[in-house]
């Protein structure tokens, strides 16, 4: 049986993912900072809430002592939870507003998967899915038939850069475990107030795709729905 941890599980993209990995087979272990909707979720979709902030050292090494206690090991670990931050004028920017952001977007990756690296290496198969954004290539905002080419989002884009780069180190670092970048795309979630075209369905299959790979897949790649994608 696979066992999945996802962080942000309690909507959105991460609850459309753990509701289809169930639908796989999966355990889910839901993780999500709001009690109420990590638990209602579970319940719904017959998973297990565990109550994670990634922003907090405490309580991301309380998750792990949570899933290490119940379940032993995890076999793969879906870095989902994000934030936007602002849009529009980079000049209102504020470095509390950079820090809000970075900590949810890519230093709470750093969080989560440090703490969970003991329970990934009792798998036989480990794998990590950072859940990143066309928002973050330099080549798809720079190209004005895209979406992401006409918004303006300084900190999340900037997060999510970081975050495919971090992607590409772990996977070089990290031996023996998949590490992979996936570009949901544009969806409607309340991330952008619901105004993207894809459906949270359609925003999961890169992400569902990474965590359902056989064993031996590849790892460093950046995955859309419609195939693999450049890192620039």
């Amino acid at each position: 049986m696979t066992i999945t941890f996802i962080t942000g599980a309690n909507k959105g993209l991460g609850r459309e993912t753990a509701r289809r990995l169930t639908e796989c087979g999966h355990t889910v272990l839901v993780g999500a900072r709001n009690r109420d909707q990590g638990e209602e979720t579970a319940a719904a979709l017959g998973a297990r809430y565990v109550p994670i902030d990634v922003t907090d050292d405490a309580s991301v090494a309380a998750a792990a002592a949570d899933v290490a206690e119940h379940e032993g090991r995890i076999d793969v670990l879906i870095n989902n939870a994000g934030v936007h931050g602002p849009v529009g004028d980079p000049g209102d920017l504020t470095a509390a507003d950079a820090l809000a952001v970075l900590d949810v977007n890519v230093i709470g990756v750093v969080r989560t998967t440090t703490a969970f690296l003991p329970l990934l290496r009792r798998s036989d198969d480990p794998v990590i899915v950072n859940v990143s954004s066309g928002m973050g290539s330099l080549a798809l905002t720079h190209d004005p038939d895209r979406p992401e080419s006409h918004v303006i989002a300084p900190l999340y884009t900037s997060s999510k850069a970081a975050l495919t780069m971090l992607t590409t180190q772990y996977a070089k670092g990290l031996e023996g475990i998949r590490v992979n970048a996936a570009d949901p795309g544009y969806t409607a979630t309340d991330l952008n107030g619901h105004s993207g075209p894809q459906t949270v369905t359609e925003g999961t299959d890169a992400i569902v795709a990474l965590a359902t790979e056989e064993p031996g897949a590849g790892t460093g790649r950046f995955v859309s729905r419609h195939g693999e994608i450049a890192w620039s």
